[in-house]
């Protein structure tokens, strides 16, 4: 989250008219983050988070924005968009798309503890669950066929030894994928690090930030979650963190065979899709405006534990 394009008391007030959210009293713009600007704002009713879509692709928006209003109506904890008298919940405001959220409840976990990733993966799970029902189509965007078109625009600056572990790894992934078959399949949100949750204490508030969010395999979702949740700075897994979040998440859904026979090599595949990201935009495309960006060796240092130390055991299954 951001402020890229200032906005005024006055522009929001009267861009609050549209809903029923109340007399706007305060707004406050939202440090941190590296697309869009988002602001807090306050009023007579409510609190809210507005946030102006300032680059990427905005005709994928209705996909978003159907995507949060069926989880929100699932009672999955995601900021369901407000809609305003007519129904609609995308609007403009300063020449951007817009959109307006309920505030969600919490602060994001630096160091999640047990209860925290129990909390995660068992909403991972119900999320899942329901998503496979989601009508909306979004292919995802940095799955293995992205990894296969757009790895050979950084090995010009990496080192030999990089270069050649990107490209057996993309090999190795090319393999194993062609003898999975067929995965469950469902929306994701495709970015579910810490810093895009809210907790209260133990208490999971909210899960946001969803312009990620896509259509695939649902072991995706589960990789990238246990890559960032249950990593520590060594890159090695800590089992503690990976069993709470895995036994919740598989009580709601357990993996099927082919999901478990693929789950090593999904874990490397997602720890080098961020590598790989990373890099571009270090080296490739930076972003528009003057952020720092995010330091791709966190993803090579995870990619290099997940092949030297391999996957953990995948907890047994206890389904509710």
């Amino acid at each position: 989250m951001a402020v890229f394009t200032p906005l005024g008391d006055a522009q929001v007030a009267t861009f609050l008219e549209r809903f029923d959210v109340g007399a706007f009293k305060a707004l406050k713009g939202v440090a941190g983050g590296t697309e869009n600007s988002t602001f807090f704002v306050t009023t007579d009713q409510r609190e809210l988070v507005l946030t102006l879509f300032e680059q990427g692709e905005h005709e994928e928006l209705p996909f978003f924005v159907e995507l949060m209003d069926y989880l929100d109506e699932h009672r999955i904890p995601v900021p369901g968009p407000v809609h305003d008298r007519e129904g609609t919940a995308l609007q403009s405001l300063a020449g951007k798309p817009a959109l307006l959220f309920p505030r969600m409840p919490g602060s994001h976990p630096e160091s999640p503890n047990l209860a925290q990733c129990r909390a995660l993966g068992d909403a991972l799970g119900r999320l899942h669950l329901v998503s496979q029902h989601f009508p909306g189509q979004r292919p995802n965007p940095r799955d293995l066929h992205w990894l296969q078109a757009v790895h050979h625009k950084v090995l010009g600056y990496l080192s030999p030894d990089d270069q050649t572990l990107m490209k057996n790894q993309v090999d190795e992934f090319e393999a194993a994928f062609a003898e999975a078959g067929e995965l469950p399949c469902g929306a994701l949100h495709g970015d579910l690090f810490r810093d895009n949750t809210l907790f209260e204490g133990d208490t999971l508030g909210g899960i946001i930030d969803l312009y990620n969010g896509c259509t695939g395999d649902l072991l995706f979702d589960v990789a990238i979650v246990i890559n960032d949740w249950a990593t520590d700075d060594d890159g090695r897994l800590d089992a503690k963190r990976h069993d709470a979040v895995l036994d919740a998440y598989l009580a709601r859904r357990p993996f099927t065979q082919a999901e478990r026979a693929l789950w090593p090599a999904m874990l490397r595949m997602t720890a080098l899709r961020y590598w790989l990201s990373r890099l571009l935009v270090v080296y490739v495309d930076p972003p528009a405006h003057d952020l720092t960006p995010h330091d791709p060796e966190r993803f090579r240092t995870i990619l290099k534990a997940r092949i030297d130390h391999g996957a953990l055991p995948l907890p047994e299954v206890t389904t509710r």
